[in-house]
């Protein structure tokens, strides 16, 4: 596979906030003391120790970052998790949606670690490799080194603590020119309470093939309340590697508990002539916040990103993108979409880089936001750095409420005031999920908004 990385293509990606030992971070040293494993050695080791050493001298962002302007990360410092050590006692009784077209492709990791009973991979073609990094080949293994950790931001701090404490990954390999017609679905569960999990991804699509992949975070079900749901904090890193005329379809869908905290990266480098696709769903957490950065390495890539988020209560979610469009004949369209109730917090920052090379390039972004409370917020900032002459770009942002006529309008028909605003708000929605390309999860998903209380009168 044909893949290059340019120096510092999207720009203050590597960028972290070093300090001197006297000063270092003294939250963030006792993160990574829980996290690094006990017993270590080969490759990995060497990837782990070089990731420490950035978190030794980094510290957990604040509101006087540009970058974390909105979002305040002062409430999960004053919390201390541990890492679960790996109790399978309650395995068998957790609780997850089993896709029927993923029910035998799928891996499901709890609480971090690899759960082989609740997971299934009998329903695979041949070329293509789904398999935790444990349960590699030692020849599977070598292809991994040249991948994992190597995509752009890896310096970014939660992305350098996920990767000093990797034990395992989710693997998804597909070979040159094999077109895989299951989707692959990775489960990760979290919600022991008071600890911390850093799943980790990598997906390399060589050139030819295709694949679609659905990644979902999710907590224990079946609690009672937001307490036995668990205050836990979840890192996760996902990097997708699509190679020459490749395309992965990609979904990624965040409902953690409630009083959870999430901090995600999802890293792709995209090589010549290929199409990436990602629908990202946001609808847990108390706190979440998801990095999203595409690199450009070829000519004439294809890059469409999807985003939905829907949050009531208190909760925060933000959501920072960016799309480093390096070379001609690129093309990207974003849309992203906030549903913000009570007093829930929306963030939306998404950047596009057209540099002087990049020429024909066509992009788009739009950000669109519904607030159903007075107190309701959101904070939106699309943006574009073009220094190229020949493109066609645009973006823009809008932000709304429910339109009194319109509600009156399905009144008149017959429709009671609850039920005419789930019609409006499902509507608003159903633009972003009817977009998924697996029906089971574009309907559960559709259910799920159509049945949160919180974002109507009920």
């Amino acid at each position: 596979m044909n893949i290059q990385v340019s120096p510092s293509p999207i720009p203050n990606s590597n960028a972290v906030s070093l300090t001197s030992m006297l000063d270092r971070d003294d939250y963030l040293t006792g993160l990574l003391n829980q996290v690094i494993p006990t017993k270590t050695e080969g490759w990995l080791q060497e990837l782990r120790q070089s990731a420490a050493n950035w978190v030794r001298h980094s510290i957990i962002p604040t509101t006087r970052e540009e970058e974390w302007r909105f979002t305040d990360l002062s409430s999960l410092r004053k919390l201390q998790f541990n890492v679960e050590a790996g109790n399978f006692a309650s395995v068998a009784s957790v609780e997850f949606d089993i896709l029927p077209e993923a029910a035998n492709s799928r891996l499901v990791f709890v609480n971090g670690i690899f759960a082989p009973e609740l997971s299934a991979v009998s329903d695979l073609p041949s070329g293509i490799v789904v398999s935790n990094l444990a349960g590699l080949s030692a020849v599977e293994q070598e292809g991994v080194q040249q991948y994992l950790a190597q995509a752009e931001g890896a310096q970014e701090v939660f992305t350098a603590l996920n990767t000093a404490g990797i034990t395992d990954a989710a693997v998804v390999w597909v070979k040159k020119n094999v077109v895989v017609e299951t989707p692959i679905h990775l489960v990760f569960i979290s919600g022991e309470t008071l600890t911390i999990s850093q799943p980790r991804c990598l997906v390399v699509a060589e050139s030819g093939s295709q694949v679609t992949l659905v990644e979902e975070y999710t907590n224990r079900r079946g609690a009672e309340s937001a307490e036995e749901e668990g205050v836990y904090f979840t890192n996760a890193v996902t990097e997708v590697w699509v190679g020459d005329n490749a395309e992965v379809s990609h979904t990624r869908v965040e409902w953690e508990g409630a009083e959870a905290f999430h901090i995600g990266k999802t890293a792709i480098a995209q090589a010549r002539d290929s199409r990436y696709t990602c629908h990202a769903i946001s609808l847990g957490a108390k706190l979440s916040r998801h990095n999203l950065e595409i690199l450009q390495t070829g000519e004439q890539t294809q890059t469409t990103l999807n985003g939905l988020t829907v949050i009531s209560g208190k909760q925060l979610s933000d959501t920072h993108s960016a799309i480093a469009l390096n070379y001609p004949h690129g093309t990207s369209d974003q849309l992203h979409k906030c549903i913000v109730g009570d007093r829930a917090h929306a963030v939306f920052n998404g950047k596009v880089f057209v540099p002087k090379l990049a020429q024909l390039t066509n992009a788009s972004q739009l950000n669109r936001n519904l607030l159903l409370s007075s107190k309701a917020r959101v904070d939106t900032k699309p943006q574009l750095e073009i220094t190229a002459d020949n493109v066609k770009c645009a973006h823009g942002a809008t932000v709304s409420q429910l339109e009194d006529d319109e509600i009156f309008y399905l009144q008149s028909r017959g429709i009671d005031e609850n039920d005419a605003r789930k019609l409006l708000i499902n509507a608003f929605a159903a633009e972003v999920i009817n977009q998924i390309p697996i029906p089971s999860l574009r309907e559960i998903l559709l259910n799920t908004v159509n049945n949160l209380k919180s974002l109507t009168n009920e």
